[in-house]
This record gives structure tokens, sequence and C-alpha cells, in this order.
């Protein structure tokens, strides 16, 4: 079953589950998609409310090793504690769905990955990524195909930062927060 999404030039937006042919067409994005949802059998979530102005909405995981589950006793003070405007989660590893202030999401995420260092001793390496990327070895190995990917990845980061207006000093600070070396 496929469901599709398209928007209109009168600005309305038209649903089709392209499994029975069920459509749907209306000015509200999001009622298209709780009704294609319904007729899909599918629990329709509705988007988390807007957050005030300054604040950003995000998603940190930690990925030491790929056998980190929730309830890993590293975690019990984190999970006791996390910063404020954070919850713990368990998304098949340890997470954190936060809500914090900051003058940019970088900014906001710098400020969380520091806090949780400096309190807690961890790293948060993961930022709202659902699965661990396809593209990583199994094994941790250093090699230059390895290397190429990590180089692939800064240098993406890089040039989409630069798009969206972000500098160096920001990417500086939230590498740092990592206490990479």
């Amino acid at each position: 079953m496929t469901l599709q999404f398209l928007r209109n030039a009168d600005g309305t937006v038209t649903g089709r589950n392209k499994g029975n042919g069920f459509t749907v067409t209306h000015t509200d994005e999001e009622e298209v998609k709780r009704q294609l949802y319904e007729d899909a059998g599918w629990e329709y979530t509705p988007p988390p409310p807007p957050l005030p102005p300054g604040h950003h909405r995000f998603l940190l995981s930690h990925e030491e090793d790929g056998s980190c589950g929730f309830e890993d006793e590293r975690y019990a003070r984190l999970r006791a504690r996390p910063p404020e405007g954070c919850v713990p989660a368990d998304h098949g590893r340890f997470a954190l769905e936060c809500r914090r202030p900051g003058k940019t999401l970088l900014d906001a995420v710098a400020a969380t990955v520091a806090e949780i260092r400096r309190d807690h001793g961890l790293v948060m390496n993961g930022l709202r990524v659902a699965e661990r990327p396809e593209e990583w070895p199994d094994a941790e190995v250093r090699s230059d195909d390895a290397a190429a990917r990590v180089a692939h990845l800064v240098l993406t980061a890089a040039h989409r930062s630069r798009r969206l207006g972000y500098g160096r000093k920001e990417l500086v600070r939230l590498l740092d927060a990592t206490g990479i070396e």
C-alpha cells in the first residue's frame, strides 16, 4: 500500500491511497494525512504543537557499540536527571526527546550535548536518526572506505550548514561539545 500526497496550485492538498484508490482533497494537509491513515488502517499521530520562538525540538541518541539498550545501567543517572527540557525515550537504544532553548538548533544541540557530557560523562552521538546508517561497516575499522564515508558526511554537513547560514564557530562548538580530540 502506498500513500501519495500532492500539493495543488489552488493551495489544497490531495492524498491518494494507491492500494484502493481512496482519494481526498482538503486545504489542511494534516486532515488529508489523517483521513488517508484512517483509510489505510494505520494509527495517525498529529504533529506536536509549535514551540515558542527560540526553542528547538530534537532527538538525541547514544550509539556507543550497538548493544546499549534503554535500560543499560550507564544511563541510570541520565534517566533519573535528564537535562531540563529533555525526556528519556526508548528508541531501540537510549535517547532523549528534547525541547530546548537556543539561538539556533545547533546552539541548542551543542549546549545539550555539552551539558550531558559534563554532568553524566556521556557523549550523545546521534541526532534524529531512526536507524543506524547503512553505510557504516559492522566492525569499527579504519580504512580508506570508512574514512571516505566520514569525510563525505563532514563535507556534506559543512556545505549544508553554510547554505543554511551556520558558520564555522557553530560547527566547531558542536564538535567541541562531543569531546572529540
